[in-house]
């Protein structure tokens, strides 16, 4: 089976832009979830998971090696376990195979290590970036969070996606940092929605 794996970072992007790719796949897979959660954790990296360990999937299409994730040592152990399941891992952007013809790439290993490591330290840079635009933006006098005037009941909170997202994990119970990193929320979201389940029942 062919599978193509597309992520995006948050809830509200679609995933619009992998419509672009035109290729015949057995089955497309998208998670919306944070490249900084592991693969294995996420909804449909699990649904992976399991069609891979039985035996299912012959090759992986993704767009890019950040689709795997942002972190540097998941993505290498997330590519060594499907080297080793004899998986062929194609990334589109770069036209690079991890077997074509079923055969080993040599420089598979070097280049997967690399742009992995280039990823993680992209995102590390858009957390800076972003830091300091907010630091600029309230010394200029801007205010972040809702709107003071932004009054939001506590039934339609609760029916947000993200929102019941938290409360499926807040059930198994994950951490407030783990929830953080599955439903790409703040801590204060977490809490919020522990504290209003806590009041319903």
């Amino acid at each position: 089976m062919r599978v193509k794996y597309n992520r995006v970072s948050t809830l509200q992007q679609s995933g619009d832009r992998f419509t672009m790719d035109k290729e015949n796949y057995d089955l497309v897979l998208l998670d919306k979830v944070s490249g900084s959660v592991s693969f294995k954790e996420r909804p449909k990296g699990k649904e992976l998971t399991t069609m891979v360990e039985a035996g299912k999937i012959s090759e992986l299409v993704v767009e890019e090696f950040s689709r795997l994730g942002r972190n540097t040592g998941d993505v290498i152990r997330t590519l060594e376990w499907l080297e080793e399941k004899g998986i062929n891992v194609s990334v589109r952007n770069i036209g690079l195979q991890s077997r074509p013809n079923n055969k080993k790439n040599p420089i598979w290993k070097m280049i997967s290590s690399v742009m992995s490591s280039l990823y993680e330290m992209e995102l590390e840079n858009i957390k800076e970036r972003t830091t300091v635009g907010r630091q600029v933006f309230v010394q200029k006098g801007g205010r972040l969070g809702r709107p003071t005037k932004s009054i939001e009941s506590d039934s339609n909170f609760l029916k947000k996606e993200t929102t019941q997202q938290i409360i499926k994990a807040l059930k198994k119970g994950l951490t407030i940092r783990e929830i953080c990193k599955i439903a790409d929320c703040s801590n204060k979201t977490v809490i919020k929605t522990k504290k209003l389940i806590e009041r319903v029942n």
